[in-house]
């Protein structure tokens, strides 16, 4: 194991077993580095991977600290909600609500680039973490390119994985918003009917074609975007 993925693991028991609750101080980088012995880069860098995480916040000046225990997901890069959940320490299971096929209505036939009222893949899926619901997946995939889509168990795997594997993904588009969720959703969600939700509108493409259209709805009170990203200084002139 890396150094700074020990560093990591630490931090995670300590998370995990209660010891550091939400908003607890978490060590700083030299005294993680002495602890370790490791160098402050290392240990930066652990402490940075978990804030892109979401189990720590960090904030010049003030310190690193336990974060608020709602799950996270990186706006800026396609991740498996499976792989987030791990991540955490935490259990993900899935329940499939539906698995069909069902003929493309004008708008999904656009989105997709498949005839109206040809047949298209529907799944909707809802996941959770340690019990509790966190996300619903509503997708649409073409069949064309995913002829086997409907025979899989979404139980053991999810879609974002098993589609990564048979058509590996060249290009992603989003758009998100905050809703409130429908009747479906509320009871899906276990969430009352005026909790604002976050939903992310997801298309994905392979070399031959658009793959899939999703919807993915989340709980306000349990989720929020976050990522990191590095800039490479501009040279003065």
């Amino acid at each position: 194991m890396a150094k700074f993925e020990n560093i990591k693991e630490h931090i995670y028991q300590k998370i995990e077993s209660g010891e550091w609750p939400e908003y607890h101080p978490v060590s700083s980088e030299n005294a993680l580095a002495n602890q370790f012995k490791v160098s402050r880069m290392t240990a930066r860098r652990a402490l940075q991977e978990l804030s892109d995480e979401g189990l720590v916040t960090r904030t010049r000046g003030s310190g690193t600290f336990v974060a608020p225990l709602k799950s996270q997901s990186a706006l800026l890069t396609i991740r498996n909600i499976a792989d987030e959940i791990a991540l955490r320490n935490h259990r993900h299971h899935a329940e499939v609500v539906c698995m069909e096929k069902v003929p493309a209505s004008p708008t999904l036939a656009t989105f997709l680039h498949v005839p109206v009222q040809s047949q298209v893949w529907h799944s909707i899926i809802i996941h959770h973490e340690n019990g509790q619901p966190v996300q619903v997946e509503d997708r649409y995939v073409n069949p064309r390119l995913v002829p086997n889509y409907g025979e899989q168990d979404f139980t053991q795997r999810t879609p974002h994985d098993y589609l990564c594997e048979v058509t590996p993904l060249t290009e992603a588009s989003h758009q998100i918003e905050a809703v409130l969720p429908s009747a479906a959703l509320s009871r899906w969600l276990k969430v009352e009917a005026l909790e604002p939700c976050l939903q992310i509108n997801r298309r994905t493409w392979c070399r031959d074609g658009v793959v899939s259209q999703a919807t993915l709805t989340h709980p306000g009170s349990r989720f929020r975007l976050g990522g990191h990203m590095t800039f490479r200084a501009s040279k003065k002139s």
